[in-house]
């Protein structure tokens, strides 16, 4: 329950942003009125497109997860489930959404081809996250923060996977496929539970907390985001 708390902790951190905030209602267009939303954590995309009018399924492997967002957004509707093995039906949804999770699945390929399964004809796919190994901070000692960033990269089962979303989705045979980078900049406070999840306690987070205070923090976080057509 204690990693559950900090992971929602470190989802509300950043899904708070007036930036994410609109980034999340750029994902959102063209999703038609059926989504599954894969990795669904707390469940706030979920509540956002169902306040839109929207059936939207919001579907992540963590049963404590699952709970967490049905409490959170009673609205919505969530189910336990593997983002390889969705609980769903062939083409029963017009859109896919899958924010911060390929990074963690086994097979981020096998997902996508899901992602395929599940949508209708014209059905569309985003995907979405953070690449691991390119965050930008500002720091008075540059070689740390180089050695945090590549040790948080290799906490995660494909740090990398976000350079693939293009690739993945044409190579399970979506068309019309773009993909764009948008960047989250953070420069107070709001962001050191991020910087204390990528560090630990000590001094090198010790001086984040001392920019915050000085108005001196800076943190950029470029997300790939990529769409696809289910043909």
């Amino acid at each position: 329950m204690a990693a559950m708390s900090t992971l929602l902790s470190l989802l509300d951190a950043f899904d708070e942003l007036p930036q994410a905030r609109a980034l999340r209602e750029l994902t959102y267009r063209g999703l038609g009125d059926a989504v599954v939303d894969v990795g669904c954590g707390g469940g706030r995309a979920v509540g956002e497109l169902v306040a839109r009018g929207v059936a939207a399924i919001g579907v992540d492997l963590h049963p404590g997860m699952v709970e967490a967002a049905a409490e959170r957004w009673p609205g919505g509707e969530f189910r336990v489930g593997d983002a390889t093995a969705l609980p769903l039906a062939d083409g029963s949804v017009t859109g896919y959404r899958a924010d911060k999770v390929l990074h963690a699945v086994a097979e981020p390929g096998r997902a996508v081809a899901e992602a395929r399964r599940v949508l209708a004809p014209n059905g569309r796919a985003v995907l979405l996250g953070q690449d691991w190994d390119t965050w930008v901070i500002e720091s008075g000692d540059p070689a740390r923060t180089r050695a945090l960033i590549r040790a948080r990269a290799e906490r995660v089962a494909h740090p990398l996977v976000a350079r693939r979303y293009r690739n993945l989705l044409l190579d399970n045979g979506f068309a019309d496929v773009t993909a764009e980078v948008h960047t989250i900049v953070w420069t107070d406070g709001t962001c050191l539970p991020v910087l204390a999840d990528l560090a630990g306690e000590g001094a090198w987070l010790d001086e984040q907390i001392a920019r915050a205070r000085a108005d001196r923090l800076f943190l950029a976080l470029p997300i790939i985001v990529a769409t696809g057509t289910r043909t």
